[in-house]
């Protein structure tokens, strides 16, 4: 399983929301110098969140993205407000190894298709719900459909690898919710990257037995950034499986 150290950006800063709501921030610093301490602690791959261009609907921050890019030597996701495909081949251009189409995937089904016909597995579905309901526009709109139903859709639209996020969790550190991350695994047939609630390497482990049913990954953010999980210890138990 894959362990993935999160940089949300805003404002040009690295920063950390609570549940998603943009006025509860918590601000970290200098996005590339935390890029640089994740992978120094052994991150494999970096998930960048862009996250006024989610509220804004196109790249707001890639003079920073591409900063880190040219800073780290492991892989970059990014996502965040890409709705188009020239955005999507503007950012791939600058080196970020996979593009995260989130609002979009429910609002315009049929440009998702077209991405995974052009690019395959760099693209990569963001699906953020709470209480089962996918959320758009930086998670400040419903986007009334199911979380399971959109990543059926997903699936069969050539999506191979989906990020689930519990809303109601993200931000909080109160445990990540492995019941409907595996349970999407298995529903939609699709690699699956956990998101939203680790707190420490309990969250961790009880994601390792799902492994098998399609969760290939986790996001780890605010638990990294407090310090209440060891970046190098999750990427250690997470490779070795115990």
């Amino acid at each position: 399983m894959i362990i993935f150290p999160a940089i949300d950006i805003r404002g040009g800063k690295a920063v950390r929301l609570y549940k998603g709501d943009f006025s509860q921030e918590t601000v970290f610093g200098d996005p590339v110098e935390m890029a640089s301490r994740w992978e120094a602690a052994g991150g494999q791959f970096l998930h960048l969140v862009d996250l006024d261009g989610a509220r804004a609907g196109k790249s707001i921050n890639l003079d920073v993205v591409k900063k880190i890019i040219e800073k780290v030597n492991i892989p970059v996701e990014l996502g965040g407000g890409i709705r188009t495909l020239e955005n999507i081949q503007q950012v791939l251009a600058m080196g970020v190894k996979r593009v995260i189409l989130g609002s979009v995937a429910a609002k315009n089904p049929e440009l998702v298709k077209e991405a995974c016909t052009q690019y395959k597995d760099r693209i990569v579905v963001g699906i953020d719900a709470k209480d089962g309901i996918v959320a758009v526009d930086g998670w400040e709109a419903s986007g009334n459909v199911r979380a399971v139903v959109l990543a059926r859709e997903m699936a069969q639209a050539g999506v191979e690898r989906i990020i689930y996020t519990d809303i109601s969790r993200d931000g909080t550190m109160e445990g990540v919710n492995v019941k409907s991350t595996a349970e999407l695994a298995c529903d939609s047939g699709v690699k699956i990257i956990a998101s939203g609630g680790v707190k420490s390497i309990d969250d961790i482990k009880a994601l390792l037995p799902y492994a098998k049913d399609g969760i290939e990954g986790v996001i780890v953010g605010k638990s990294i950034y407090s310090g209440t999980l060891d970046l190098s210890e999750a990427v250690r138990v997470a490779s070795e499986g115990v």
